[in-house]
Protein backbone atom coordinates (compact mmCIF):
# COMPACT_ATOMS: atom_id res chain seq x y z
CA UNK A 1 0.00 0.00 0.00
CA UNK A 2 1.47 3.39 -1.08
CA UNK A 3 4.83 1.45 -2.32
CA UNK A 4 6.86 0.95 0.59
CA UNK A 5 5.37 3.21 3.12
CA UNK A 6 2.87 1.39 5.20
CA UNK A 7 0.15 3.57 7.16
CA UNK A 8 -0.51 2.20 10.57
CA UNK A 9 -2.64 3.16 13.60
CA UNK A 10 -5.91 1.71 15.47
CA UNK A 11 -7.56 4.92 16.05
CA UNK A 12 -8.30 8.12 14.21
CA UNK A 13 -5.26 10.33 15.47
CA UNK A 14 -2.85 7.92 14.90
CA UNK A 15 -3.60 6.99 11.36
CA UNK A 16 -3.53 11.05 10.63
CA UNK A 17 -0.25 10.91 12.83
CA UNK A 18 1.00 7.96 10.47
CA UNK A 19 0.10 9.75 7.62
CA UNK A 20 1.28 13.62 8.69
CA UNK A 21 4.73 12.37 9.72
CA UNK A 22 5.19 10.56 5.90
CA UNK A 23 4.33 13.46 4.46
CA UNK A 24 6.64 15.46 6.08
CA UNK A 25 9.86 12.77 6.28
CA UNK A 26 8.94 12.95 2.67
CA UNK A 27 7.54 9.09 2.12
CA UNK A 28 4.63 10.32 0.89
CA UNK A 29 5.01 12.98 -2.08
CA UNK A 30 2.76 15.48 -3.24
CA UNK A 31 0.26 14.29 -5.38
CA UNK A 32 0.19 10.93 -3.94
CA UNK A 33 -3.16 9.36 -3.94
CA UNK A 34 -4.03 7.61 -0.28
CA UNK A 35 -5.81 4.55 -0.22
CA UNK A 36 -10.17 4.60 -0.35
CA UNK A 37 -11.20 4.79 2.99
CA UNK A 38 -13.16 1.20 3.12
CA UNK A 39 -9.79 -0.29 1.45
CA UNK A 40 -7.75 1.61 4.36
CA UNK A 41 -10.02 0.16 6.89
CA UNK A 42 -10.23 -3.58 5.78
CA UNK A 43 -6.22 -3.25 5.61
CA UNK A 44 -6.07 -1.71 9.24
CA UNK A 45 -8.99 -3.72 10.46
CA UNK A 46 -10.70 -0.70 11.76
CA UNK A 47 -14.11 1.10 11.56
CA UNK A 48 -14.40 2.75 7.88
CA UNK A 49 -15.73 5.31 10.26
CA UNK A 50 -12.33 5.48 12.34
CA UNK A 51 -10.74 6.17 8.75
CA UNK A 52 -12.71 8.79 7.66
CA UNK A 53 -12.51 10.90 10.95
CA UNK A 54 -8.67 10.42 10.52
CA UNK A 55 -8.83 11.90 6.63
CA UNK A 56 -10.88 14.38 7.77
CA UNK A 57 -8.44 16.27 10.07
CA UNK A 58 -5.84 15.46 7.72
CA UNK A 59 -7.51 17.49 5.87
CA UNK A 60 -8.08 19.70 8.44
CA UNK A 61 -4.60 20.27 9.02
CA UNK A 62 -3.96 21.16 5.00
CA UNK A 63 -1.98 17.34 4.52
CA UNK A 64 -4.33 16.21 1.99
CA UNK A 65 -7.33 17.24 -0.62
CA UNK A 66 -10.20 15.25 -1.39
CA UNK A 67 -11.24 15.60 -5.27
CA UNK A 68 -14.33 13.45 -5.39
CA UNK A 69 -14.27 10.05 -7.32
CA UNK A 70 -10.82 10.50 -7.40
CA UNK A 71 -10.49 10.13 -4.16
CA UNK A 72 -7.81 11.94 -1.63
CA UNK A 73 -4.33 12.66 -2.32
CA UNK A 74 -1.33 14.71 -0.74
CA UNK A 75 -1.89 18.36 -0.67
CA UNK A 76 1.17 20.20 -2.59
CA UNK A 77 3.49 21.44 -0.24
CA UNK A 78 2.30 24.97 1.11
CA UNK A 79 3.72 28.01 -0.73
CA UNK A 80 6.06 30.72 1.35
CA UNK A 81 6.65 33.53 -0.57
CA UNK A 82 7.89 32.11 -4.41
CA UNK A 83 6.45 34.74 -5.97
CA UNK A 84 8.93 37.00 -3.77
CA UNK A 85 12.54 34.78 -5.49
CA UNK A 86 11.04 37.01 -8.69
CA UNK A 87 11.63 39.76 -7.61
CA UNK A 88 14.43 41.72 -9.74
CA UNK A 89 17.20 43.71 -8.37
CA UNK A 90 18.55 46.72 -9.70
CA UNK A 91 22.54 46.42 -10.00
CA UNK A 92 24.58 49.86 -9.64
CA UNK A 93 23.84 52.13 -12.42
CA UNK A 94 20.19 50.76 -12.74
CA UNK A 95 16.84 52.91 -11.99
CA UNK A 96 14.27 50.95 -9.88
CA UNK A 97 11.08 51.38 -11.26
CA UNK A 98 10.26 47.64 -9.78
CA UNK A 99 9.57 47.93 -5.94
CA UNK A 100 5.65 49.47 -5.42
CA UNK A 101 7.08 51.76 -2.69
CA UNK A 102 5.51 55.37 -2.22
CA UNK A 103 7.12 58.26 -3.24
CA UNK A 104 8.96 59.39 0.28
CA UNK A 105 8.57 62.95 -0.71
CA UNK A 106 4.65 62.19 -0.55
CA UNK A 107 4.67 60.72 2.74
CA UNK A 108 3.61 62.98 6.13
CA UNK A 109 6.80 63.53 8.29
CA UNK A 110 6.22 61.30 11.28
CA UNK A 111 7.91 63.53 14.63
CA UNK A 112 5.06 65.33 15.56
CA UNK A 113 2.31 62.11 15.32
CA UNK A 114 5.46 60.08 17.17
CA UNK A 115 5.95 62.77 19.77
CA UNK A 116 2.01 63.29 20.45
CA UNK A 117 1.83 59.27 20.78
CA UNK A 118 4.92 58.88 23.05
CA UNK A 119 3.00 61.75 25.33
CA UNK A 120 -0.02 60.31 25.57
CA UNK A 121 1.22 56.91 26.27
CA UNK A 122 3.00 58.91 29.41
CA UNK A 123 -0.10 60.23 30.77
CA UNK A 124 -2.10 56.99 30.06
CA UNK A 125 0.07 53.96 29.38
CA UNK A 126 -1.06 51.06 27.49
CA UNK A 127 -1.36 48.46 29.86
CA UNK A 128 -2.87 44.78 29.71
CA UNK A 129 -6.51 44.58 29.60
CA UNK A 130 -6.37 47.95 27.61
CA UNK A 131 -8.97 47.86 24.66
CA UNK A 132 -7.34 46.42 21.66
CA UNK A 133 -8.56 49.04 19.75
CA UNK A 134 -7.96 52.95 20.29
CA UNK A 135 -11.01 54.88 20.78
CA UNK A 136 -10.60 57.72 18.88
CA UNK A 137 -9.26 55.93 16.07
CA UNK A 138 -11.62 53.68 15.75
CA UNK A 139 -14.00 57.21 16.18
CA UNK A 140 -11.69 58.68 12.73
CA UNK A 141 -12.00 55.25 11.33
CA UNK A 142 -15.58 55.00 11.87
CA UNK A 143 -16.35 58.32 10.13
CA UNK A 144 -14.16 57.80 7.18
CA UNK A 145 -16.06 54.61 6.35
CA UNK A 146 -19.68 56.20 6.88
CA UNK A 147 -18.18 58.98 4.26
CA UNK A 148 -17.56 56.41 1.81
CA UNK A 149 -21.00 54.91 1.57
CA UNK A 150 -19.26 51.43 4.08
CA UNK A 151 -21.97 49.69 6.03
CA UNK A 152 -21.52 50.44 10.12
CA UNK A 153 -19.52 47.51 11.81
CA UNK A 154 -17.12 46.83 14.63
CA UNK A 155 -13.65 48.00 13.67
CA UNK A 156 -10.55 45.57 14.70
CA UNK A 157 -6.57 46.71 13.65
CA UNK A 158 -4.34 44.53 12.12
CA UNK A 159 -0.74 44.92 11.17
CA UNK A 160 -1.23 45.42 7.85
CA UNK A 161 -3.36 44.92 5.17
CA UNK A 162 -2.20 41.54 4.62
CA UNK A 163 -2.51 40.25 8.17
CA UNK A 164 -6.04 41.65 7.91
CA UNK A 165 -6.83 39.07 5.11
CA UNK A 166 -4.94 36.49 6.55
CA UNK A 167 -7.00 36.09 9.54
CA UNK A 168 -10.78 36.70 7.72
CA UNK A 169 -9.99 33.97 5.58
CA UNK A 170 -9.05 31.68 8.81
CA UNK A 171 -12.05 32.96 10.72
CA UNK A 172 -14.33 31.40 7.59
CA UNK A 173 -12.80 28.94 5.66
CA UNK A 174 -10.53 25.60 5.73
CA UNK A 175 -7.92 24.08 3.99
CA UNK A 176 -8.77 22.68 0.33
CA UNK A 177 -11.70 25.87 -0.49
CA UNK A 178 -11.68 27.96 -3.06
CA UNK A 179 -11.15 31.86 -2.93
CA UNK A 180 -11.83 33.66 -6.11
CA UNK A 181 -8.64 36.14 -6.67
CA UNK A 182 -7.99 38.80 -9.24
CA UNK A 183 -5.77 37.46 -11.82
CA UNK A 184 -3.05 39.75 -12.70
CA UNK A 185 -3.08 40.40 -8.60
CA UNK A 186 -1.21 40.72 -5.70
CA UNK A 187 1.81 38.79 -5.48
CA UNK A 188 1.59 38.35 -1.69
CA UNK A 189 -1.97 37.47 -1.71
CA UNK A 190 -1.37 34.55 -4.55
CA UNK A 191 1.26 33.04 -2.04
CA UNK A 192 -1.14 33.26 0.67
CA UNK A 193 -4.10 31.42 -0.37
CA UNK A 194 -2.11 28.30 -1.24
CA UNK A 195 -0.18 28.92 1.81
CA UNK A 196 -3.59 28.67 3.99
CA UNK A 197 -4.27 25.28 2.15
CA UNK A 198 -6.51 27.35 -0.13
CA UNK A 199 -6.96 27.34 -3.70
CA UNK A 200 -6.69 30.18 -5.53
CA UNK A 201 -9.94 30.76 -8.69
CA UNK A 202 -8.14 33.82 -10.90
CA UNK A 203 -10.84 36.45 -12.33
CA UNK A 204 -9.58 38.82 -14.81
CA UNK A 205 -9.73 42.49 -14.29
CA UNK A 206 -10.21 45.56 -16.57
CA UNK A 207 -9.75 48.97 -15.59
CA UNK A 208 -13.07 49.04 -13.75
CA UNK A 209 -12.52 46.26 -11.53
CA UNK A 210 -13.22 42.34 -11.63
CA UNK A 211 -14.99 40.73 -14.36
CA UNK A 212 -18.78 39.69 -13.76
CA UNK A 213 -18.35 36.52 -15.88
CA UNK A 214 -15.23 35.18 -14.98
CA UNK A 215 -16.29 35.95 -11.21
CA UNK A 216 -19.90 34.17 -11.94
CA UNK A 217 -17.98 30.90 -12.73
CA UNK A 218 -15.89 31.09 -10.04
CA UNK A 219 -18.64 31.67 -7.14
CA UNK A 220 -20.92 28.63 -9.67
CA UNK A 221 -17.85 26.52 -9.25
CA UNK A 222 -18.02 26.32 -5.56
CA UNK A 223 -15.54 29.68 -4.66
CA UNK A 224 -16.44 30.51 -0.80
CA UNK A 225 -14.58 33.60 -0.82
CA UNK A 226 -13.81 36.56 -2.74
CA UNK A 227 -11.32 38.96 -2.75
CA UNK A 228 -10.99 42.23 -4.28
CA UNK A 229 -9.39 45.87 -4.62
CA UNK A 230 -11.26 48.86 -4.77
CA UNK A 231 -8.88 51.20 -6.38
CA UNK A 232 -5.28 51.63 -7.31
CA UNK A 233 -5.16 47.78 -8.04
CA UNK A 234 -2.17 45.94 -7.62
CA UNK A 235 -0.50 45.79 -10.47
CA UNK A 236 -3.11 47.39 -13.16
CA UNK A 237 -4.55 50.25 -11.45
CA UNK A 238 -7.70 49.66 -11.59
CA UNK A 239 -10.74 51.28 -9.76
CA UNK A 240 -14.11 49.41 -9.20
CA UNK A 241 -16.77 52.12 -11.33
CA UNK A 242 -20.37 52.00 -10.15
CA UNK A 243 -21.20 50.26 -12.98
CA UNK A 244 -19.19 47.90 -12.25
CA UNK A 245 -20.18 47.66 -8.56
CA UNK A 246 -23.59 47.74 -9.31
CA UNK A 247 -23.04 44.46 -11.32
CA UNK A 248 -21.10 42.93 -8.78
CA UNK A 249 -23.21 43.65 -5.54
CA UNK A 250 -26.06 42.33 -7.89
CA UNK A 251 -23.96 39.24 -8.56
CA UNK A 252 -22.84 38.66 -4.67
CA UNK A 253 -26.63 38.98 -3.80
CA UNK A 254 -27.01 35.48 -4.88
CA UNK A 255 -24.42 34.01 -3.04
CA UNK A 256 -25.16 35.53 0.42
CA UNK A 257 -23.03 32.54 2.02
CA UNK A 258 -19.83 33.69 -0.09
CA UNK A 259 -16.73 35.61 2.19
CA UNK A 260 -16.46 39.37 0.59
CA UNK A 261 -13.05 40.47 1.57
CA UNK A 262 -12.73 44.15 0.20
CA UNK A 263 -9.13 45.68 0.40
CA UNK A 264 -8.83 49.78 0.24
CA UNK A 265 -5.59 50.13 0.25
CA UNK A 266 -5.60 52.62 -2.43
CA UNK A 267 -7.22 55.41 0.37
CA UNK A 268 -5.22 58.21 0.66
CA UNK A 269 -3.31 58.19 -3.03
CA UNK A 270 -6.31 58.28 -5.39
CA UNK A 271 -9.38 60.71 -5.99
CA UNK A 272 -11.34 57.94 -7.27
CA UNK A 273 -14.47 56.98 -5.29
CA UNK A 274 -15.00 54.16 -3.37
CA UNK A 275 -17.75 52.33 -4.33
CA UNK A 276 -18.10 49.64 -1.91
CA UNK A 277 -19.81 46.13 -2.31
CA UNK A 278 -19.76 45.49 1.86
CA UNK A 279 -23.08 44.49 3.09
CA UNK A 280 -24.31 42.23 0.24
CA UNK A 281 -23.21 38.90 1.19
CA UNK A 282 -23.64 37.69 5.49
CA UNK A 283 -19.79 37.66 6.05
CA UNK A 284 -18.09 40.87 4.87
CA UNK A 285 -15.11 43.31 5.50
CA UNK A 286 -13.50 46.27 4.03
CA UNK A 287 -9.71 46.77 5.12
CA UNK A 288 -7.96 49.95 4.76
CA UNK A 289 -4.05 50.10 5.17
CA UNK A 290 -1.90 53.31 6.12
CA UNK A 291 1.22 51.85 4.00
CA UNK A 292 0.85 53.75 0.77
CA UNK A 293 -0.18 57.05 2.28
CA UNK A 294 1.49 57.39 5.12
CA UNK A 295 4.32 55.07 5.01
CA UNK A 296 4.98 51.47 4.88
CA UNK A 297 6.65 51.00 8.20
CA UNK A 298 3.93 52.00 10.22
CA UNK A 299 1.95 48.72 9.65
CA UNK A 300 -1.09 49.25 10.56
CA UNK A 301 -4.51 48.47 8.91
CA UNK A 302 -8.08 49.46 10.26
CA UNK A 303 -10.65 46.71 9.12
CA UNK A 304 -14.68 46.89 9.39
CA UNK A 305 -17.19 44.14 8.46
CA UNK A 306 -19.81 41.86 10.07
CA UNK A 307 -20.05 41.41 13.40
CA UNK A 308 -19.23 37.84 13.95
CA UNK A 309 -16.25 38.02 11.64
CA UNK A 310 -14.96 41.29 13.07
CA UNK A 311 -15.64 39.47 16.73
CA UNK A 312 -13.68 36.01 15.51
CA UNK A 313 -10.65 38.07 14.09
CA UNK A 314 -10.25 39.82 17.21
CA UNK A 315 -10.91 37.14 19.48
CA UNK A 316 -8.34 34.84 17.07
CA UNK A 317 -5.73 38.36 17.55
CA UNK A 318 -6.45 38.49 21.75
CA UNK A 319 -4.65 34.52 21.35
CA UNK A 320 -1.81 35.61 19.34
CA UNK A 321 -0.04 38.99 19.79
CA UNK A 322 -3.15 40.71 21.41
CA UNK A 323 -3.57 43.87 19.80
CA UNK A 324 -1.51 46.49 17.92
CA UNK A 325 0.91 48.82 19.09
CA UNK A 326 -1.02 51.63 20.73
CA UNK A 327 1.56 53.99 19.93
CA UNK A 328 1.22 52.82 16.60
CA UNK A 329 -2.96 53.32 17.04
CA UNK A 330 -1.82 57.12 18.31
CA UNK A 331 0.46 57.83 15.71
CA UNK A 332 -2.34 56.89 13.01
CA UNK A 333 -5.12 59.00 14.24
CA UNK A 334 -2.61 61.98 15.12
CA UNK A 335 -2.09 61.50 11.13
CA UNK A 336 -5.53 61.57 10.53
CA UNK A 337 -7.25 64.25 12.66
CA UNK A 338 -4.29 66.20 11.94
CA UNK A 339 -4.94 65.96 7.98
CA UNK A 340 -1.11 65.04 7.65
CA UNK A 341 -1.50 64.45 3.88
CA UNK A 342 -3.57 65.94 1.22
CA UNK A 343 -4.99 62.85 -0.83
CA UNK A 344 -5.37 65.15 -3.52
CA UNK A 345 -2.10 66.63 -4.05
CA UNK A 346 -0.83 63.13 -3.82
CA UNK A 347 -3.13 61.63 -6.37
CA UNK A 348 -2.62 64.81 -8.48
CA UNK A 349 1.11 63.57 -8.57
CA UNK A 350 1.01 59.88 -8.81
CA UNK A 351 -1.64 60.48 -11.39
CA UNK A 352 0.32 62.86 -13.62
CA UNK A 353 3.19 60.44 -13.78
CA UNK A 354 1.39 57.47 -14.47
CA UNK A 355 -0.59 59.28 -17.46
CA UNK A 356 2.65 60.83 -19.05
CA UNK A 357 4.28 57.17 -18.87
CA UNK A 358 1.09 55.71 -20.39
CA UNK A 359 0.52 58.48 -23.04
CA UNK A 360 4.56 58.50 -23.81
CA UNK A 361 4.02 54.45 -24.42
CA UNK A 362 0.88 54.87 -26.34
CA UNK A 363 3.29 57.21 -28.81
CA UNK A 364 5.85 54.89 -29.16
CA UNK A 365 2.96 52.13 -29.97
CA UNK A 366 2.85 50.62 -26.86
CA UNK A 367 -0.23 50.02 -25.21
CA UNK A 368 -0.38 50.03 -21.29
CA UNK A 369 -2.95 50.32 -18.13
CA UNK A 370 -2.74 52.28 -15.09
CA UNK A 371 -6.23 54.49 -13.92
CA UNK A 372 -5.28 54.70 -10.38
CA UNK A 373 -2.40 54.45 -7.64
CA UNK A 374 1.58 54.38 -8.44
CA UNK A 375 1.87 51.45 -11.24
CA UNK A 376 1.36 50.64 -14.52
CA UNK A 377 0.66 47.48 -16.51
CA UNK A 378 2.37 46.66 -19.71
CA UNK A 379 1.06 43.76 -21.39
CA UNK A 380 4.09 42.09 -23.26
CA UNK A 381 4.72 39.30 -25.41
CA UNK A 382 7.92 37.81 -23.82
CA UNK A 383 8.12 38.52 -20.11
CA UNK A 384 11.25 37.43 -19.30
CA UNK A 385 13.49 38.73 -22.63
CA UNK A 386 11.53 42.64 -22.18
CA UNK A 387 12.83 42.34 -18.30
CA UNK A 388 16.29 41.53 -18.89
CA UNK A 389 16.53 43.70 -22.15
CA UNK A 390 15.25 46.97 -19.52
CA UNK A 391 17.45 46.04 -17.13
CA UNK A 392 20.40 46.11 -20.18
CA UNK A 393 19.03 49.95 -20.48
CA UNK A 394 19.73 50.75 -17.36
CA UNK A 395 15.58 50.31 -15.79
CA UNK A 396 14.38 47.72 -13.49
CA UNK A 397 10.86 46.82 -13.64
CA UNK A 398 8.97 43.82 -11.73
CA UNK A 399 8.30 40.68 -14.05
CA UNK A 400 4.73 40.00 -14.48
CA UNK A 401 4.88 36.18 -12.93
CA UNK A 402 4.71 37.57 -9.71
CA UNK A 403 1.17 39.10 -9.83
CA UNK A 404 -0.23 36.27 -12.58
CA UNK A 405 -1.81 32.83 -12.71
CA UNK A 406 -3.13 32.40 -16.33
CA UNK A 407 -3.15 35.89 -17.61
CA UNK A 408 -1.34 36.97 -20.27
CA UNK A 409 2.53 38.34 -19.46
CA UNK A 410 3.41 41.65 -18.63
CA UNK A 411 5.06 43.92 -16.51
CA UNK A 412 4.70 46.54 -13.90
CA UNK A 413 6.59 49.76 -13.55
CA UNK A 414 5.99 51.80 -10.34
CA UNK A 415 5.81 55.51 -11.01
CA UNK A 416 6.63 56.82 -7.26
CA UNK A 417 10.19 57.21 -7.88
CA UNK A 418 9.93 58.88 -11.50
CA UNK A 419 10.73 62.66 -12.61
CA UNK A 420 9.04 64.47 -15.67
CA UNK A 421 12.58 64.03 -17.05
CA UNK A 422 12.20 60.29 -16.69
CA UNK A 423 9.02 59.33 -18.72
CA UNK A 424 10.66 59.68 -21.84
CA UNK A 425 13.61 57.75 -21.40
CA UNK A 426 11.28 54.39 -19.58
CA UNK A 427 9.28 55.22 -22.48
CA UNK A 428 12.06 54.77 -25.33
CA UNK A 429 13.62 51.76 -23.52
CA UNK A 430 10.16 49.90 -22.94
CA UNK A 431 9.35 49.90 -26.66
CA UNK A 432 12.84 48.67 -27.58
CA UNK A 433 12.53 46.11 -25.09
CA UNK A 434 8.91 45.04 -26.44
CA UNK A 435 10.05 45.34 -30.23
CA UNK A 436 8.33 48.04 -31.03
CA UNK A 437 10.66 49.01 -33.23
CA UNK A 438 13.52 51.67 -32.19
CA UNK A 439 13.76 53.93 -29.89
CA UNK A 440 12.38 57.71 -30.84
CA UNK A 441 11.83 60.99 -28.96
CA UNK A 442 8.57 62.38 -29.44
CA UNK A 443 9.00 66.53 -29.06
Amino acid sequence: MLGEYRIVGRRASEIAASVERAVGAGELQPGEVLPPLRELAVYLEVNPNTVAAAYRTLRDRGVIETAGRRGSRVRPRPASTPREALRVEAPPGVRDASDGNPDPALLPPLERALAAAAAHSARRPALYGTPAVDEELAALAHAAFAADGVPAGPIAVTSGSLDAIERVLAAHLRPGDTVAVEDPGWGSLLDLIPALGLRPAPVGVDDEGPLPGQLTRALQDGARAVVLTDRAQNPTGAAVSRARATELRALLAGHPEVLLIEDDHGHGIVDLPLHPLSGVTDHWVLVRSTAKAYGPDLRLAVLTGDALTIDRVAGRQRLGPGWISHLLQDTVAHLWRTSAIDPATVAGAYGRRRDALIHALAERGVYARGRSGMNVWVPVPDETGAVARLLHSGWAVAPGARFRLHSPPGIRITVSGLSDDDIASVADAVATATGRGEARRYE
